[in-house]
């Protein structure tokens, strides 16, 4: 028999599930907008899911073997589309989820794109550039047969780059006999990369903090602003805030968290940060990231890993509003109390969604090879997720629900429908 503890650490583990929470989700916004049981079972795992060993030749001469994975969540809209991640903690039932919330994401920005993600089980950190690249090749050949510009195309994600793009790109163009820049993006500008795709998440973050902070009359100049993670969407989000006029008054990454009610010198810690966005190893008064999160502040930005709000330390939270950069950094039941509370959440599967418009427009410039200014870039994604705030806002209002499960209603509406129409269901 379960005790009640049992139980307890059952649910708040259920509840930290990022695929069980992402399931939960989509079941309730299929229910709002009245679809049947069967599209929930087709749409609540990914289509395919592909497990691969890559093994690479390290500099000792020694031969390691690395597992790796690829999600295709749903192409009944088009090609799948998501990154691949390097992390030690990468697991099969994340790059699910992560595949399922780029579904999302391509939905709620109109994209002809359903939602692929991909991972390799690893410590980039601990590993040579000459080992990061056979690694990075090694999962190509492994996964070939089902990526490609017209099947399934990938993109930088956690602890990758343009440069490991640029690698993929080159072995996938070597095993096609053929140079294919649209089979993934993020990559360097020189290989038909796009103008703007390196800041795209944290761009499409800041047009979202913006929206959300006229919806509660905040002026962004002078506002306080947490950015937790400083790595790539992180520290260009603080510089952006920061040259908006806004404080940023904490930053934190993998090692600790800085705060300053006044406001930190952003160009003094992006000019001191490594390669993998840590700087506060150099400083010696530093606080835990989870009292960076209950830090006085008007808009926190999680940028970090899942799960760092939860029912533990929600009621502690002093934002006005929370914006999601990382992907499911807040719980269910995290998201209710907020929600209970006030707090204006902008789920990550909107805030976060400038990535992978931005990579859209970098495929489309490479089919159609005719490249666009960073004007054009920044003009064009802005136009998209005014227009996705605002749908999923209105969603949320007339709907009396919350913005994650509003944005999840919007996100889901244009796989359902491709499918019907498919004939799948």
């Amino acid at each position: 028999m379960e005790t009640k503890n049992t139980v307890e650490q059952k649910n708040e583990k259920d509840n930290n599930d990022v695929l069980l929470s992402t399931q939960t989700v989509i079941h309730k916004a299929l229910e709002k907008l009245g679809y049947p049981e069967e599209v929930y079972e087709l749409l609540k795992e990914p289509l395919r899911m592909l497990t691969v060993k890559i093994p690479v030749k390290m500099d000792d001469g020694s031969v390691k073997i690395f597992t790796g994975y690829r999600a295709q969540h749903n192409d009944a809209v088009g090609p799948t589309k998501g990154g691949i991640r390097f992390h030690p903690n990468v697991t099969e039932r994340e790059v699910k989820a992560l595949s399922i919330w780029m579904s999302l994401k391509c939905g709620i920005v109109d994209l002809p794109y359903g939602g692929g993600k991909g991972g390799i089980v690893c410590d980039p950190r601990n590993m040579s550039f000459s080992e990061l690249e056979r690694l990075s090749r090694g999962y190509v050949r492994a996964i070939s047969q089902i990526v490609g510009p017209t099947k399934d195309i990938p993109a930088p994600d956690v602890f990758t780059n343009s440069q490991i793009m640029a690698w993929m790109m080159d072995e996938y163009s070597r095993m096609d006999e053929f140079n294919s820049p649209g089979f993934i993006t993020g990559k360097p500008l020189v290989l038909g990369g796009s103008h703007g795709r390196e800041s795209a998440t944290a761009k499409g973050v800041t047009i979202c903090i913006n929206e959300a902070a006229k919806k509660r009359d905040i002026d962004i100049k002078g506002a306080k602003v947490v950015v937790q993670g400083f790595g790539n969407a992180g520290s260009f989000l603080a510089k952006f805030m920061h040259d908006a006029g806004a404080k940023v008054v904490g930053i934190s990454d993998a090692y600790g968290a800085l705060y300053d009610k006044d406001g930190l010198d952003i160009d003094y810690l992006l000019d001191r940060r490594d390669s993998f966005g840590t700087v506060t190893k150099l400083f010696e008064n530093t606080i835990t990231n989870k009292e960076l999160l209950e830090s006085e502040c008007d808009i926190l930005v999680p940028a970090a890993i899942e799960n760092q709000i939860t029912a533990d330390n929600a009621h502690n939270i002093k934002a006005k509003i929370v914006v999601e950069a990382a992907n499911g950094p807040t719980t269910l039941e995290a998201t209710q109390i907020l929600t209970d509370r006030g707090i204006l959440i902008v789920p990550d599967v909107l805030a976060s969604s400038g990535g992978v418009t931005v990579s859209y427009f970098e495929w489309v410039q490479n089919n159609q090879g005719y490249y666009w200014t960073e004007e054009e870039v920044e003009e064009k994604l802005e136009k998209i997720l005014v227009k996705s705030f605002n749908a999923i806002y209105e969603t949320a209002q007339s709907r009396h629900v919350d913005m994650r499960l509003a944005a999840y209603m919007v996100g889901v509406r244009k796989m359902a429908e491709a499918s019907r129409f498919r004939g799948w269901i």
